[in-house]
């Protein structure tokens, strides 16, 4: 009888040693990508992942920590277990392709808390063909209501010291270059010392870096980690423990430190990993829109994708003067209508005009609350008589809205200056953030920017505008569930040509795709015609690194429905025939074919025209020349096209011959091969006209 109950008891702490170390396993809809969560017996949650038998992350850690109540999450049990899968397909209201295949397989974990009253979490994972998203849910509870973040404590375990693409974590700005190094070789300090001409820094550490994050494995892989749906909580950083190879979350803190102030039923962003064995597929991936909710705008007529032309670009090269006094004031009349002209020549749908307002004379560094109106324009400018004639030439201005980080001056002010905007037919407005955030000494990248960010979607949305904002917080995918919210800058874009010292390398545009654009278009403004930048100082000695034929690929390859043509109408009537490829090339898309590409050396995309049988393609390189086939099996079977190629001249180098290129034409199908020459810093754009 002792030997029978002796053995009932060591099957029963089996059984509860298997339960309390049970492994859960979900894989993705082609098996490709296995999701696997454990729990220890001492109630810790990790997750691993693997892509085709490759390991992506070791066991990894989940779990918060709060300040109101005080409490650690970090031990539960696994009390409920929910799966699902779907398959489903949906049309953007505008975007790189007409239609996207959203298909996954859900786990969804309830997690109770061993100790704490018994706070319940659920941590709901979704796993695609290309990546995994999850994100943790706090439902409502009589354990929890109003709670403040101190920590979330995500982690991500690599297995190896993979090759990673960066930025320093910065909590007000990420318009840095990438750095390439080990993982174990980052030091974020030294990178921000190295860049001098980045306007306003918050560097956390040597060890903190931003998302979007990207590495290449030895083993082949290449994995993005970001986020998607940021709404309500403050931007994903990371902490780098270099010996462990672990990766922890660093949330962006407020005022006093706190990280989040949430109230059940609540949610954080989905955290996102991106892998695939091929770099063409994680620049193909719909992961972080899809894991975004559908748009919240009913008729959503009124949203057009468009090309402009801006009185911005003379402010940066010394022509002009955002401010009034001094006597260079761009921003007047007679200025404006002559980039109205140019757009309606040259068949532009928009005028983008910096500087019209009064208050740019104190705007920067005075941290004055109301330096703005936005609806008091400068006396030579007048914004009556300049709508008008732009109605008469089928153009419309496009309104700036500078706040000088003075959010909640704009916040009072906002139905103001979306009201005046409708009254004087402006349907798009270009935002900017550009100092520290005042009074409230908030971050950028903080909850309550965040939040500020929605507010003005949703605001411009019940007005019927169209919204471009710059120095706000990296996308994650937003565009979906408010496309008007149709670009944003977030990252280092064309103004940096003119920054005097690093400026933008010829890399840089090669990074993008992987990192930044993952999360949504950029308003990077491409198009530059002039790569000596003393065209009205002849002390500068700023250039733009690129040839004249990569700034038109440039047009495919980085991605907006916004696209603006950045450079002076001086400028481009110097080079008409190139210019016709800016003044042809589409701003929304049926479908997008990434057809060559590697982070950091080259990209090679090809998009056909929203509703025409024309296609478009774009190859940009970094610092070294190349020579690359380029298949043409994304053309229509069985069909002949007129192909008109802007490419580098055998010559062209953009450190000692930028101008130099050549237009040809030849007749095409979908079998022939051609093999495109990149310059340094080059590029090639082609255009696919069906016969």
């Amino acid at each position: 009888m002792a030997n029978y109950l002796l053995t009932v008891l060591l099957l029963i702490t089996s059984l509860v040693r298997l339960y309390a170390q049970q492994a859960i396993s979900i894989t993705a809809p082609s098996r490709s990508i296995v999701l696997t969560v454990s729990s220890t017996p001492t109630g810790t949650i990790t997750y691993q992942l693997s892509y085709k038998s490759k390991s992506v992350l070791d066991p990894s850690g989940l779990g918060f920590r709060l300040s109101k109540p005080d409490v650690s999450l970090t031990q539960f049990a696994i009390t409920g277990i929910d799966s699902s899968k779907t398959d489903e397909s949906w049309q953007p209201v505008w975007g790189e392709t007409n239609r996207i295949r959203n298909n996954y397989k859900e786990l969804a974990l309830t997690l109770t808390s061993k100790s704490d009253a018994g706070i319940q979490i659920r941590v709901r994972f979704r796993v695609f063909d290309d990546g995994l998203g999850f994100r943790y849910e706090f439902p409502q509870q009589a354990a929890l209501t109003h709670f403040v973040v101190a920590d979330e404590l995500t982690q991500f375990v690599l297995p190896s010291d993979h090759k990673t693409f960066w930025q320093p974590g910065d909590y007000d700005s990420n318009e840095y270059l990438y750095n390439t190094t080990k993982l174990s070789e980052i030091d974020a300090v030294a990178a921000s010392d190295r860049e001098k001409d980045t306007a306003l820094k918050s560097v956390i550490g040597p060890d903190a870096v931003q998302t979007p994050l990207l590495f290449k494995t030895d083993n082949g892989l290449y994995i993005s980690i970001y986020e998607a749906a940021l709404i309500n909580y403050p931007v994903l950083h990371l902490r780098v423990n270099k010996q462990t190879r672990t990766l922890t979350a660093q949330l962006v803190p407020d005022a006093v430190g706190n990280k989040a102030y949430l109230q059940t039923p609540a949610q954080t962003p989905w955290r996102t990993l991106i892998v695939s064995d091929k770099a063409t597929d994680l620049l193909a991936s719909k992961l972080i829109l899809n894991l975004n909710e559908p748009s919240k705008i009913g008729d959503s007529s009124w949203i057009k994708p468009q090309k402009f032309v801006g009185m911005w670009w003379e402010m940066h090269i010394g022509k002009a003067t955002w401010e009034k006094a001094g006597g260079k004031h761009g921003a007047n009349t007679k200025n404006v209508m002559k980039y109205i002209d140019f757009a309606a020549k040259y068949g532009f749908d928009g005028v983008l005009v910096e500087g019209w307002n009064v208050g740019w004379e104190d705007w920067f560094g005075n941290w004055k609350e109301d330096v703005f109106d936005f609806v008091t324009p400068y006396p030579d400018y007048n914004l009556d008589s300049l709508t008008r004639y732009a109605r008469q030439k089928g153009v419309r201005i496009i309104m700036h809205h500078e706040t000088s980080g003075s959010v909640t001056n704009y916040e009072r002010r906002m139905d103001a200056a979306y009201q005046f905007m409708v009254d004087h037919d402006i349907n798009t407005v270009k935002t900017g953030y550009v100092g520290r955030i005042i009074p409230r000494g908030e971050h950028h990248d903080g909850q309550w920017m965040i939040n500020h960010y929605q507010r003005v979607a949703e605001k411009t949305a019940q007005y019927k505008i169209m919204l471009d904002s710059h120095e706000s917080a990296h996308p994650t995918g937003l565009h979906r569930t408010y496309p008007n919210w149709m670009a944003s800058e977030a990252a280092r874009g064309s103004e940096f040509n003119n920054a005097p010292t690093l400026g933008i390398t010829p890399e840089h545009t090669t990074i993008l795709p992987f990192t930044r654009l993952l999360g949504g278009p950029m308003d990077f403004t491409p198009g530059l015609f002039r790569f000596r930048l003393n065209q009205f100082d002849s002390t500068r000695t700023q250039r733009v690194r690129t040839t004249l034929a990569k700034q038109l690929a440039l047009y495919v390859t980085l991605y907006s429905p916004l696209q603006m043509v950045a450079d002076l109408p001086e400028n481009y009537e110097k080079y008409l025939d190139a210019f016709q490829f800016i003044r042809d090339v589409p701003v929304d898309w049926d479908d997008t074919k990434v057809v060559a590409a590697e982070p950091g050396d080259y990209v090679l995309i090809a998009r056909k025209a929203k509703g025409k049988d024309s296609w478009f393609f774009g190859a940009i390189t970094d610092e070294n020349s190349r020579d690359l086939p380029l298949p043409l099996n994304f053309l229509e079977p069985n069909k002949s096209y007129e192909a008109t190629i802007y490419r580098d001249a055998a010559n062209a180098d953009w450190q000692t011959n930028p101008e130099a290129y050549v237009i040809e034409k030849k007749t095409v199908t979908a079998k022939t091969n051609l093999s495109i020459h990149l310059a340094k810093g080059g590029g090639c754009a082609i255009q696919f006209t069906k016969k």
